[in-house]
């Protein structure tokens, strides 16, 4: 795990491996941005000249190493773009702040320790760039020989200085040490996310649950297999009952002494998705151990809460299953009956998240909270309307589905609101049951949304978080988004918290 400090130290006089600093687009060429003064001294105030020779411009995300000055305890430099400079002297956004520091963290893999001389004018830059060099900094390492990279056989940086921070300020260590708890909790969300689904099945995942609940102060409430038919969880039952790995439902709870508010989040967790019966074609099953996204991310997020001590009551539904061709798995023409009561016509197998989520929802809704945010990688149809980065949000209030996108937007999530067009309802209209679980194709991510909407209860203010798209990045790594799982919606419910804590949410 990398650690981080803030540090007074001055730039030359820092014993470490390497020194981070800021490089901004301008139109005359790259500028150095504020934290590198030291460094820009060092070469006679003619750094940018020095680091546009060497190709540099400052575009967002580039990465130029270069040798550090004559004196300096460190020997290497790092620039890293920040992308466009600020007009007159303006501050840099956190988000640019966050993608430089994951960028750098990144290219600095196989290093022991790094300063970073980022822009840090107050407690908001302190965490930003905290949380971007941490997320940066991540790697999935565990199933490789001696924890390291494979392919450079390099780990992880192990430590972070943020140069310019002040320890003793109040407000600089309150962002940084939430900036390490989200953080954190983000990458273990990614681990999830990463684990090859022979060893996280819906008992293992449960198994974690558990010793995290314990660790935090969380009471978790976990149903198995015997008690889901007992309770009449039709969804879960038949999303698993083509498995060998049982179904489970997990709840996590997390209370304040001076809380005034109940934010519960639901947490879609299909292990494993084959499509069962409704088998997905050849290369569309290679990275579907990703399909329990939504619970990595609302059990990464309860945690955090836990952590940051907020004054809000958040639960946590983690419904878990494994959706797998067999004898006894459920088929196309089926009939399951909900734990709402409600009974689904299942037209398609594949669409098995939403089954899932409907038993969560409710039984989530029984407890009467302020408020529902559940998060899955629900709908391929949502990334063909919004492409692999973006998250749609939907919701049965407009004002709580726009404070979803500000929050996102806040913490530097890509998301956009989606709407839930009522005449598409009628779509998923069956002759022999209550529901369908398919309606029309055109708008299937909206349809989705629809669905889930029929199993919130009454008068309960509630948002869908589809994150089909960035749940999993199949590309090259950027900024300080890894190759493989994201964490996507981590940061955004755990701001929906705070909001909710404060009162300030809407």
């Amino acid at each position: 795990m990398t650690a981080l400090t803030l540090s007074t130290s001055a730039a030359p006089n820092l014993r470490a491996d390497a020194i981070v600093i800021g490089v901004a687009k301008a139109a005359k060429g790259p500028v150095v941005a504020p934290g590198a003064e030291a460094v820009d001294a060092a070469y006679d105030g003619k750094l940018a000249g020095v680091l546009e020779t060497l190709g540099a411009s400052g575009a967002e995300g580039e990465v130029t190493k270069l040798p550090a000055p004559a004196g300096f305890k460190t020997p290497l430099l790092v620039a890293v773009g920040l992308g466009a400079a600020p007009e007159k002297d303006g501050e840099f956004d956190a988000e640019a702040l966050r993608r430089a520091a994951g960028a750098a963290a990144r290219a600095l893999t196989g290093t022991k320790k790094a300063g970073f001389a980022l822009p840090l004018a107050d407690s908001g830059d302190a965490g930003a760039i905290a949380e971007g060099a941490l997320l940066g900094a991540y790697s999935f390492d565990a199933y490789k020989e001696n924890g390291k990279n494979a392919k450079n056989g390099k780990a992880p940086l192990a430590e972070i200085a943020l140069l310019g921070g002040k320890p003793r300020d109040k407000a600089q260590k309150a962002a940084v040490e939430r900036a390490v708890a989200v953080a954190e909790e983000l990458n273990r969300a990614r681990d999830l996310i990463n684990m090859p689904p022979n060893d996280l099945d819906p008992e293992a995942f449960a198994a974690i649950a558990q010793t995290a609940g314990k660790e935090h102060g969380l009471k978790v409430q976990v149903l198995d297999e015997k008690a889901l038919v007992k309770g009449g969880y039709g969804g879960i039952l038949g999303v698993g009952a083509g498995s060998a790995a049982a179904p489970r439902l997990v709840k996590l709870s997390y209370t304040s002494a001076k809380a005034k508010k109940h934010l519960a989040l639901v947490g879609k967790g299909i292990t494993y998705d084959s499509g069962g019966i409704s088998l997905k074609p050849a290369g569309h099953n290679e990275t579907m151990k990703c399909d329990m996204s939504g619970a990595a991310a609302v059990f990464a997020a309860v945690v955090a809460v836990a952590r940051l001590g907020l004054e809000v009551n958040v639960t946590a539904w983690l419904a878990l299953a494994e959706n797998m061709p067999s004898g006894s798995a459920t088929r196309p023409g089926d009939v399951l009956r909900m734990y709402s009561g409600k009974t689904v016509e299942v037209l398609n197998t594949d669409a098995e998240g939403r089954l899932v989520l409907a038993d969560a929802l409710w039984a989530a809704s029984a407890e009467k909270p302020d408020a529902i945010v559940d998060v899955a990688t629900l709908t391929g149809a949502m990334v063909l309307a919004l492409g692999n980065r973006t998250f749609g949000v939907m919701a049965n209030d407009d004002a709580f589905r726009s404070a979803v996108v500000e929050a996102a937007e806040e913490v530097g999530e890509e998301s956009w609101p989606m709407p839930l067009p009522e005449h598409l309802r009628k779509g998923m209209d069956s002759p022999v049951a209550d529901i369908a679980n398919m309606g029309e194709r055109m708008g299937g991510g909206l349809v989705a949304g629809l669905f889930l909407r029929e199993f919130v209860g009454e008068g309960i203010t509630w948002a869908h978080i589809d994150i089909a798209g960035p749940a999993f990045n199949e590309a090259a790594p950027f900024g300080y988004t890894p190759k493989g799982g994201t964490g996507s919606a981590v940061r955004t419910l755990v701001r929906v918290a705070e909001l909710t804590a404060s009162g300030d949410l809407g």
